[in-house]
């Protein structure tokens, strides 16, 4: 698999692709709605990507940006086959990657000068504890965190931190995090967990990481996302992460989607044991009113973007 992320324009959002689907999203490309995609590298980093446009009928532009506005270059293909390993070579990360094209460095202009924070110590400090502990869920992208910073101090008559500001902070403290994760080694606990999910959704189970933002809230929303063989579910929502995040444990809320008490225990039962499969120690009365906690739990959750 390549370690990308593909955007097309119709919203769609591929994780990880194949070079063959890779491929495919390329030569699919060329309808209304659908005429571009972008490609980001997994963990994303900020001004660097490549992305293609292509009306049918027509050539295809290619670009990529290579960490600044002042290293954008562009070049033009007659066919997909072209485009396909050029973005290929590209995330694949290969020398010379780009000897297929020619290439021509686009002029964007000056860069704009981003003003610094006008905040004080206090504001400064909780504003960066607040983008560093979603920082450290590991869920948000860039754009969210950047989103976060921007909105996270303002009131009814203040707005102090401009969008602007807040990516300049949100790609910071990101950089600082891609840093401190190129020195994991081996899989995570959180890896561990999305593999636990993934084996109780082939087994019947809608599983669900990050879901929501409280309990009420995924309660709600949890049925909408199961398919009409799934017997249960378990979830946890963003406050569950933050508590993970800092160090306390996560805690997964369960149950069966008939209600009865029951099929909530035996759900309990299988998501324990699929824990259990991957490494993972619970804690658990086998009480069905009563969460699963993961604990102790070492969550270091790669990015993504």
């Amino acid at each position: 698999m390549l370690e990308i992320v593909v955007k097309t324009e119709n919203g769609e959002r591929h994780v990880r692709v194949s070079e063959g689907e890779l491929a495919g999203l390329v030569r699919r490309i060329g309808g209304d709605g659908d005429r571009f995609l972008v490609i980001q590298r997994i963990p994303d980093l900020p001004d660097v990507f490549a992305q293609v446009w292509h009306k049918a009928g027509g050539d295809y532009t290619l670009e990529y940006r290579d960490g600044a506005a002042v290293r954008h270059f562009q070049a033009t293909a007659g066919s997909p086959e072209v485009v396909i390993a050029a973005m290929t070579g590209w995330a694949r990360q290969e020398a010379g990657w780009q000897s297929g094209a020619t290439w021509s460095l686009l002029d964007m202009g000056p860069a704009r000068e981003v003003p610094p924070l006008a905040l004080g110590e206090d504001e400064r400090a909780e504003l960066e504890k607040r983008v560093r502990e979603v920082l450290v869920g590991g869920y948000a992208s860039r754009a969210e965190l950047a989103e976060l910073a921007e909105e996270y101090l303002v009131t009814e008559d203040r707005r102090p931190v401009s969008r602007r500001q807040a990516e300049a902070l949100a790609d910071r403290l990101w950089l600082e995090r891609v840093g401190e994760q190129a020195e994991w080694q081996g899989e995570t606990d959180p890896e561990r967990l999305t593999r636990a999910f993934a084996a109780l959704r082939e087994a019947g189970i809608t599983a669900r990481e990050n879901f929501t933002c409280c309990r009420n809230c995924g309660r709600s929303e949890i049925g909408d996302e199961g398919g009409p063989d799934a017997r249960g579910f378990v979830y946890f929502h963003t406050q569950c992460t933050d508590s993970a995040a800092a160090g306390l444990g996560l805690m997964l809320l369960y149950g069966g989607f008939d209600g009865s008490s029951d099929t909530t225990a035996a759900v309990g039962h299988e998501v324990v044991a699929a824990l259990e499969a991957v490494g993972l120690r619970t804690e658990w009365d086998r009480d069905p009113g009563q969460a699963v906690t993961v604990t102790p739990l070492d969550w270091r959750r790669r990015l993504v973007g």
